[in-house]
């Protein structure tokens, strides 16, 4: 049975220029997150619409893993709502099923922010497999990391 894991993180970069950014993250990630990210680079696709499928190689700063494939499953710029699956890579080993989907919505009346809503599901491999709980906090931090970027720039 699937497991989920859900985050909301308010930042206060503006809804649109925080959506942009992520979906630009092919580009933009290494360069904002060095610490994080080798490479990212589209192995499928146009790097941005469903079927799209990308690499991401990790430095070694990153626990357990070195790569990732994921596959854009859903990506839907009105709605701000974009959702990907892993299908190769170190995670495939500890969970048979891995997606992450996310959403961008303006944050309340006349605030200039945003919120961003994050989910996890996953199917573990094994019961001895644990929580993705780092890759929940890697997003968390990513996402204010990200914001205070954007804020500069």
């Amino acid at each position: 049975m699937a497991s989920k894991a859900e985050l909301v993180v308010e930042v206060k970069s503006p809804a649109d220029k925080l959506w942009a950014a992520l979906r630009d993250s092919t580009e933009l990630f290494p360069k904002i997150f060095p610490e994080q990210y080798k490479s990212i680079e589209t192995v499928e696709g146009d790097g941005k619409s469903a079927g799209t499928v990308r690499l991401l190689k990790y430095t070694e700063g990153v626990p357990m893993l070195t790569f990732a494939k994921e596959k854009v499953e859903l990506a839907d710029d009105e709605n701000k709502v974009v959702s990907y699956s892993v299908v190769d890579g170190e995670l495939v080993n500890y969970y048979k099923n891995f997606k992450i989907t996310l959403k961008v919505v303006p944050g309340k009346e006349g605030d200039a922010g945003a919120v961003v809503n994050w989910a996890m599901e996953f199917d573990k491999a094994s019961d001895q497999v644990p929580d993705p709980d780092v890759i929940k906090e890697t997003a968390a931090k990513t996402f204010h990391d990200l914001d205070d970027y954007l804020l500069k720039n």
